[in-house]
């Protein structure tokens, strides 16, 4: 087990006092087996009005914020403090149906994975489904298990990581001919890749801790992060991180799940003004922990 605190800083200017709409905030981890919190504070600057809790459609905890006067800063600084037990499924405990590809979910579970087993990005020549292919044997059986790492570890050692300042995610299909991307661009091409297996894939938001900050090649350190999850029958929604080659959820802090990038942005709100009223902005995120002991690996 070990103790993460992370803080998170978002910082926008203007180049004149505006007005500002409701903004909403996803940074309030997901409680559940292998991570807990225990603490977390939330500071806006100017003074919101109002902050309401509100738990989204995927059951991710989101903080709903109003605003009552105008300013030319708008300032999110979020802290939290976790336990986190880091849970590496490398012999993955698959029900015996699952352990071979192709397989077919339980009809119970079926209608609740469906929207996130159909495929939600066009691809007219099919090419994220035939790239998928390739991690699928022929003419012998395929280990359900090995043929996700292997993709996953293909997306980490064939793709360059590239920062990318515009909003939103990629396409799947153009993160394949560009072989470049961010980590949601990673996460999104795998998950489309696992749908047109017939698998069930979602998209996670969240941190990353990188062991010795300035000298890891961990990737996607200082910025929220993003991976996705695989649903595979005994196992269970199973994390898989394309963008450092991570199967199972060690140095990951999940903070929202969802079907699709676009429902899992972690701060996403308005101002009354034009566009040329916008000066820039600023991410920041430390995550520290506690434990020398999780210094040592990266």
């Amino acid at each position: 087990m070990t103790i993460f605190s992370v803080r998170h800083v978002t910082v926008y200017r203007y180049k004149r006092r505006v007005a500002f709409g409701e903004h909403r905030l996803l940074f309030r981890p997901r409680d559940s087996f292998d991570q807990t919190l225990l603490s977390s504070h939330l500071t806006v600057d100017p003074q919101p009005e109002q902050v309401r809790w509100i738990h989204d459609v995927f059951g991710n905890c989101v903080a709903l914020i109003g605003f009552s006067r105008p300013s030319r800063d708008l300032r999110f600084e979020t802290v939290i403090r976790l336990e986190h037990t880091p849970q590496v499924p490398m012999d993955l405990q698959i029900d015996e149906e699952a352990l071979t590809y192709p397989f077919t979910y339980d009809r119970e579970e079926a209608p609740d994975l469906e929207g996130t087993i159909k495929r939600h990005y066009p691809d007219p020549e099919d090419a994220v489904a035939k790239w998928a292919q390739q991690f699928v044997r022929i003419g012998q059986p395929t280990e359900t298990g090995h043929l996700l790492m292997t993709m996953c570890y293909a997306i980490h050692e064939g793709f360059i990581y590239a920062r990318r300042l515009e909003h939103g995610t990629q396409a799947p299909l153009e993160t394949l001919q560009l072989r470049r991307g961010t980590c949601r661009d990673f996460a999104l091409l795998m998950m489309e890749a696992a749908r047109s297996l017939g698998l069930a894939a979602r998209f996670v938001t969240g941190y990353i801790y990188v062991p010795d900050r300035d000298g890891s090649t961990t990737l996607g350190g200082g910025s929220t992060h993003a991976w996705c999850q695989i649903y595979l029958p005994g196992a269970g929604w199973v994390e898989f991180d394309p963008t450092n080659g991570i199967v199972g959820n060690r140095d990951l802090i999940r903070v929202g799940v969802a079907r699709d990038p676009k429902q899992a942005v972690p701060l996403w709100g308005s101002y009354d003004g034009s566009a040329s009223d916008f000066d820039s902005m600023s991410v920041q995120v430390n995550v520290t922990t506690d434990d020398p002991g999780a210094r040592l690996h990266g």
